[in-house]
């Protein structure tokens, strides 16, 4: 038997490596599955060159659980290391960095990129193990070994009467993590990190019933067999070439993912490229409507298989992240605890890419089947309306498939839109008016105004379509949204003709006057000549001033506090109107107010700006008039 020890002249490295190594000890199962999966693969390419002259058979990792023993057991039938290897690679290497490990992470309690450096991996069974066993054998001919260590820097190194190739660990779990011992949290731990990987899973047996034979009598009793529990999925759908998947393989895969959804997802998008870098993967567009809010099931981020994160920020662009689905990359550089992204260029270039793929399978998708495309649009368009916003690789493509909804449901591009709009929405200035509504139900009244013009009205409810249609004014300078509310429908897409006013210069201003006496001072008085039956008092809000208040309020807009500032709202008033010359005209001064308040309380009614006592009180007055 050899004693040794492991090479560092500093007492504790085993506390340091339990309190700072990793930040979740749960880990320690996944990177020592890992490894048994690693020596594994290694040994089937050994065996494909011809350099490994055994039988590769149909190796399985098994995990057991002794509860009464406090031991687990992890079991590959990979490799295997002869004794100077055990030397070479647990004693050596994973402590040929230790004394600058001590120095840089002693006083801290960051993790950063270790793995690769110190070899450090398997050394995170010392996290919930007060003693680690490896017994292994190697496929060369030469005997079995068996290393044991109390985590202490001392070593013990002898011979086993291992006959099977493959590594065994035993680790003998410290009393702080006796929770590793119950068949549910290893089952959850090998579901959460290696439910896709490459090799078979075994965690215990589980009772299969066969199928009932052809010519069984009816008292046929269905016999039960004893069955290896594999626990995962060896051949995960983004492993396969798109050709080989049906699009029931690809809702399947999703529903293996995230076994709690209930909807199908809207499409998905396969992504394979092996050139600068290596990335598989499939996302998948759910159903998001118009609401932001984080959701629980993320895209999942994996290392050659292994569950790394669901956390992809850096990796996949921010407006993609409302997607759900899976990426794969060995090329994706992580910290010891394969949880967190280093700086590093391959990772801008992959999300470069991924923006890129994402961008021609919805062009594809539009062009392919533009109806059904159309019918899916309300569902997906928070995702790319974001992606316009924050990519303008995204946005330079967008203009191929983004849509415009109008309030009667057809839908254009924007460069449809512009032909669509032209003749009839071009302005005396010569530049193209986009009328648009936020509310269907709240506006209706605006739409139909605009509407009976001939206008179109386009539909434009996401919360974040104020910072979009800013940006899109900022490119196209010819073209201006307009809220359909924010003024009345001569002002929004003015003509050269102009309507006279019936009132003189000299009666608008008493008029004036007379209405600024009972009107709030939250509103700012307009007197417009408008066609005699247009409505005699309107409630707009000023298309600016809204505009940066919204966008204040859903981030950014650069306008300090305006999220903060009061509703502002016109009152124009139609001077064409008969209310507006028996205002004017009205000399008792009681009667004047209530024509006044009234009036103003119908506007506001139709803006849904009426409420609470001023609403019961309106409507004990209305009543009062109809008696």
């Amino acid at each position: 038997m050899t004693t040794g020890k492991i090479n560092v002249s500093v007492e504790n490295i085993f506390p340091l490596i339990k309190k700072f190594l990793y930040s979740d000890h749960e880990i320690f199962l996944r990177e020592l599955v890992s490894n048994g999966t690693d020596a594994t693969l290694k040994l089937k390419h050994l065996i494909s060159i011809g350099e490994a002259k055994v039988e590769y058979g149909n190796p399985v990792i098994e995990i057991k659980v002794d509860k009464e023993g406090k031991k687990i057991h992890i079991i590959d039938q990979g490799l295997g290391m002869t004794a100077d290897e055990v030397e070479k690679y647990i004693n050596q290497v994973a402590f040929s960095g230790a004394e600058e490990f001590l120095d840089k992470y002693k006083d801290s309690a960051k993790d950063s990129g270790i793995i690769g450096h110190f070899g450090l991996g398997f050394y995170s069974a010392f996290m919930v193990a007060e003693k680690v066993e490896i017994i292994t054998k190697s496929y060369k001919d030469e005997p079995a070994a068996h290393w044991t260590c109390d985590g202490s820097p001392e070593f013990t190194l002898e011979p086993a009467d291992k006959t099977s190739r493959g590594t065994e660990i035993i680790l003998h779990v410290a009393e702080d993590s006796l929770e590793f011992l119950e068949d549910s949290k290893i089952s959850g731990l090998l579901n959460k990190y290696n439910k896709f990987m490459p090799i078979p899973i075994k965690f215990g047996t589980r009772t299969e019933t066969l199928p009932k034979p052809e010519d069984a009598p009816e008292d046929y009793v269905n016999e039960t067999v004893e069955t290896d529990n594999i626990i995962n999925n060896p051949n995960p759908a983004w492993t396969k070439q798109p050709s080989e998947l049906s699009d029931e393989d690809y809702k399947n895969f999703y529903r293996e993912l995230y076994p709690m959804q209930f909807e199908d997802p809207l499409f998905n998008i396969h992504l394979n490229v092996d050139y600068p870098f290596n990335l598989t993967g499939i996302l998948y567009f759910p159903k998001l409507g118009s609401d932001m809010q984080i959701q629980k099931d993320k895209i999942q981020l994996y290392q050659n298989q292994v569950y790394v994160t669901d956390n992809v920020e850096g990796i996949v662009p921010e407006f993609l992240t409302m997607l759900k689905g899976v990426i794969d990359s060995p090329d994706i550089p992580l910290n010891v605890s394969r949880s967190g992204l280093q700086a590093d260029g391959a990772v801008k270039k992959i999300s470069n890419y991924i923006t890129r793929k994402v961008a021609d399978k919805l062009k594809a998708l539009f062009n392919e089947n533009r109806a059904d495309f159309e019918a899916k649009w309300n569902d997906i368009k928070i995702v790319l309306e974001y992606g316009m916003l924050s990519e303008d690789k995204f946005y330079e493509k967008a203009g191929a498939f983004v849509l415009y909804p109008t309030v009667d449901d057809t839908y254009f591009t924007l460069e449809e839109l512009k032909e669509k709009l032209k003749d009839n929405q071009t302005d005396k200035d010569g530049k193209l008016v986009v009328l648009y509504a936020g509310n269907k139900e709240a506006q209706h009244s605006y739409i139909e105004t605009a509407k009976a013009k001939g206008y179109e009205v386009l539909l434009l409810d996401s919360p974040i379509i104020s910072h979009l249609i800013q940006k899109i004014e900022g490119d196209n300078s010819d073209v201006t949204f307009v809220r359909v509310d924010s003024d009345h429908i001569d002002n929004l897409i003015k003509k050269d003709e102009n309507t006279i006013s019936k009132l003189s210069d000299e009666e608008k201003e008493t008029l004036k006057t007379s209405l600024e006496a009972y009107i709030p001072k939250a509103y700012s008085v307009q007197l417009e000549a408008m066609d005699s039956q247009a409505a005699p008092f309107i409630i707009t809000q000023p298309e600016f001033m809204r505009r940066m208040k919204e966008m204040s309020q859903s981030g950014g807009g650069g306008m300090f506090g305006m999220g903060n500032m009061p509703e502002m709202y016109n009152l124009v008033v139609n001077t064409n109107s008969d209310l507006a010359t028996n205002i004017l005209n009205t000399a008792d001064k009681t009667h004047q107010e209530h024509l006044v308040k009234q009036a103003l309380d119908l506007a506001k009614l139709s803006q849904n700006l009426l409420k609470g006592e001023a609403l019961t009180a309106f409507v004990k007055r209305s009543f009062e008039m109809i008696k």
